[in-house]
């Protein structure tokens, strides 16, 4: 019973990273608007093309995420292999981190390569405990430095974004349970019977697409869950955690998460010297979010398996730095700086979250990248927010002034279809300031952990590595280009939408340029034809 509620718990409760859709065409976002009818990247259309018999180079591009599966028959021949390491075990180039053959895990034990951090907190729960003892019982008025201020305002952020997710957590609760009381209701009627089982209702055939809708929504509900068990059983454990939840209403969390890092790096974490920490684990365990991230940009395109990546010339260096919950921004700023020092030219940086404490730690490391002249592509997140108006960390934005970051590129989230509006993903996140394109985010289907696995995923941690793939590819076939030329190529080349477009999380038409800087999709055949003609 115990895994059983666990399961129906995570269904509401899980953080917005990714979403199941309906499934387009297995590569739609591969494919072109006027050949194919969905609004993909037309790259297939350009190498078809304009890249027919071309010349590339090969490009550099680090991942940082939570892992890859380097043992995977789509990827073993994309991967990076530091030139400098032997695989000896040792430190052979000498840049502090040992045996870095694919990259770095700053989430691991410098000691033991199978000891790492997998999950961790919300960053806004760690911050909320950590000062909560200075700071809730104290009035705005009395902080007289700029320092305490800004950590108030830090905390007192913190404070109201739990708040907020408590409340809408129990909204969802409350709609999940409805919505499981109605699936039922309709499902013994269909099957004739009160009491059935998962095993059933898998095995059963529905005659209409009512029907089948709600077969399948049932079993959404209760993913996971065995196949003898019977709707009643699951309907008692249910409505026994919805009566408690009625009882006591949403519960602000009373103790402080646990921490899941400090026992396993033991580094000084509020040292940003201290960076030579963590181990060359770069697969270690729940590798799925980076190794679907590294397929949609460089997938092996000419080895007859799975899928094809968007680049055709581009090795991936891992960089591990994300853990199933919110990232620490140090082990962001060490592994921007890692991958920039180590010949990176492209990041992709498929993750975010709403406070960041270490805010300027990460800034300079995205300055230091500019100075490098390496581009980082970021996705903009999936909680269908403004972030013009609630920022989403890290940012191209800087702490001391209106200037943003040159060389990073935030990206949005589209779908397939224009079907009802919903071209924009109803997850993503926008902003006519501080979005500056979309990309295919939905059911994007690419490589995931278990050596040759696939299968599809969607948010904007999707349609980043889209936009990355395309950057590979111009740096690859105009390798002249700076990190600057191709952001402002692929800006410049999106494929504009005239017809209004639904605003994430609401019924309201906008045009598409109040949602994204751009106004428009990214396009490889638009940006190809660009940068030939600025070569």
């Amino acid at each position: 019973m115990k895994h059983l509620l666990i399961t129906i718990i995570f269904i509401f409760s899980v953080k917005a990273a990714v979403y199941a859709q309906a499934s387009p065409p297995r590569d739609w976002h591969m494919l072109d608007f006027v050949q194919d009818h969905v609004y993909g990247i037309s790259v297939e259309k350009a190498y078809q093309t304009l890249l027919k018999d071309k010349h590339s180079t090969p490009v550099l591009v680090a991942v940082i995420d939570g892992g890859i599966d380097t043992l995977h028959e789509d990827l073993r021949s994309v991967l990076w292999h530091n030139p400098r390491e032997k695989n000896n075990g040792m430190d052979n180039d000498g840049n502090g981190y040992k045996a870095d053959i694919y990259g770095w895990n700053f989430l691991g034990n410098r000691n033991n390569v199978n000891t790492n951090v997998v999950e961790d907190s919300e960053e806004s729960q760690r911050i909320y405990f950590q000062y909560k003892a200075r700071f809730e019982n104290i009035s705005p008025s009395a902080l007289k430095t700029r320092h305490d201020q800004d950590l108030y305002g830090m905390w007192s952020k913190s404070k109201q974004l739990i708040s907020d997710k408590v409340t809408e957590d129990g909204k969802k609760f409350d709609a999940w349970f409805k919505k499981f009381q109605y699936y039922n209701s309709f499902l013994s009627k269909n099957l004739g019977k009160e009491e059935y089982t998962i095993g059933e209702l898998i095995n059963y055939d529905p005659i209409n697409t009512e029907a089948r809708e709600m077969k399948s929504g049932f079993l959404s509900l209760t993913h996971g869950s065995p196949s003898k068990y019977t709707n009643k059983q699951l309907y008692l454990i249910v409505a026994r955690r919805y009566k408690h939840y009625l009882k006591s209403g949403p519960k602000f969390p009373d103790n402080a998460p646990v921490d899941f890092r400090s026992p396993i790096i033991k580094d000084d974490e509020n040292n940003l010297s201290d960076r030579y920490y963590g181990n060359n684990n770069v697969r270690a365990e729940k590798c799925d979010h980076g190794t679907h991230v590294s397929g949609i940009i460089a997938a092996d395109r000419n080895n007859g398996l799975g899928i094809k990546g968007i680049a055709d010339n581009v090795k991936i260096m891992m960089v591990r730095a994300v853990p199933d919950g919110d990232e620490h921004d140090k082990d962001i700023a060490c592994a921007i700086r890692y991958a920039v020092d180590n010949g990176a030219q492209i990041i992709n940086m498929s993750f975010g979250k709403s406070i960041s404490p270490g805010r300027q730690w990460v800034e300079d490391a995205i300055r230091y990248a500019e100075k490098k002249n390496v581009l980082i592509v970021k996705a903009a997140g999936n909680d269908g927010i403004n972030i013009d108006s609630l920022a989403v960390f890290p940012t191209a934005a800087y702490l001391d002034g209106p200037r943003k970051a040159a060389n990073v590129i935030t990206v949005g989230a589209s779908s397939a279809s224009f079907n009802d509006n919903k071209l924009i993903a109803p997850f993503s996140n926008y902003g006519k300031a501080n979005v500056d394109v979309f990309a295919p985010g939905v059911n994007i289907y690419s490589t995931v952990e278990g050596g040759n696995t696939y299968k599809a995923m969607s948010g904007t941690s999707m349609a980043c590595p889209v936009v990355t793939g395309l950057a590979a590819l111009l740096k690859s076939y105009y390798p002249k280009l700076s990190a600057v030329q191709i952001k402002k190529i692929i800006e410049a080349s999106v494929f504009k939408i005239d017809q209004p477009v639904m605003k994430p999380g609401t019924d309201e038409e906008v045009p598409m340029s109040d949602l994204a800087k751009t106004g428009g999709i990214v396009n490889a055949y638009n940006a190809l034809l660009l940068a030939q003609r600025l070569k």
